[in-house]
């Protein structure tokens, strides 16, 4: 009887501990994801200044606060879901303001800025976007025709975009115009000037990856993400997203060879990726 009793009570003592030992990791995991996802590259250069609260209960991260557009709301989400340990997101952030109407000439403004956003070989800083009846002005500088090319082929591919008219300046002197092919493809053209805006230093994007040596995987899987959703050519792409050590995996489905390479050549240029592994299936 007392033998059954001990083991009775030791099973209990080894089951508490075991339960306090898991609520312990637990809390831990949760208090590390809300700490990282604040410590984010993406959550210090890009939403720095939205009022963001992150709790985290047993890997299920809510977020709550204001942000000051939909981009911002989605580019917190990709984030904190990329984030080790989460298994997920509960995003009721609400907007400041007024929202654009879908396709007005406010909305398709914020579609450009966020599509030019995240590429490192052109200046979305230094580049003003406005819009008239869908028809897309930039204006501002670039460093190189090249670079000037490249933006204004990324405005081009963003859903609702009529026309673009690009009235930036160069900075330095005209460089030889991009040669181009009859029926040339627009991932052919992208893949050249984005060749072309590095052998001639201009990306920009050189002194950001080198300052933070250090854009973290989750920023990088989230920025990755809203690449390829914001390119109208790859949108509709049912794509996964996986970062380790700035390598990219790329997986899941493709219309065509030439969305799979395009997709590869978009990521390519976003901040942080050191490669990409595309391994993605055409259909």
């Amino acid at each position: 009887m007392k033998k059954t009793m001990y083991r009775a009570a030791l099973i209990i003592i080894v089951a508490s501990l075991f339960f306090i030992n898991v609520h312990l990791f637990a809390s831990e995991t949760d208090d590390r994801i809300e700490s990282t996802a604040k410590q984010s590259y993406v959550f210090k250069t890009y939403l720095k200044g939205d009022d963001i609260k992150i709790q985290s209960k047993d890997g299920v991260a809510t977020l709550t606060g204001t942000v000051s557009e939909e981009s911002h709301k989605t580019l917190a989400k990709e984030t904190v879901a990329s984030l080790p340990g989460v298994v997920s997101v509960d995003n009721k952030l609400e907007i400041k303001g007024e929202v654009p109407a879908e396709r007005s000439d406010a909305w398709l403004i914020t579609k450009v800025k966020s599509t030019l956003l995240f590429h490192r070989n052109v200046n979305a800083t230094g580049t003003e976007v406005l819009a008239k009846d869908g028809t897309i002005t930039l204006r501002g500088e670039a460093t190189s025709k090249a670079q000037k090319d490249l933006t204004t082929e990324y405005a081009k591919d963003v859903e609702g975009v009529k026309d673009v008219k690009n009235e930036m300046t160069l900075l330095t002197a005209p460089a030889k115009p991009v040669e181009k092919t009859t029926g040339e493809k627009m991932g052919d053209k992208m893949d050249v000037m984005t060749d072309k805006a590095k052998s001639e230093g201009t990306t920009i994007g050189n002194k950001m990856d080198a300052m933070g040596g250090s854009i973290d995987d989750s920023s990088t899987t989230a920025m990755v993400k809203m690449t390829l959703l914001y390119h109208r050519s790859t949108s509709a792409l049912n794509t996964k997203v996986e970062t380790k050590e700035g390598v990219v995996n790329l997986s899941g489905k493709a219309k065509n060879a030439a969305e799979k390479d395009l997709a590869t050549k978009l990521v390519s240029d976003v901040y942080g990726v050191k490669t990409v592994n595309n391994t993605m299936t055409v259909e």
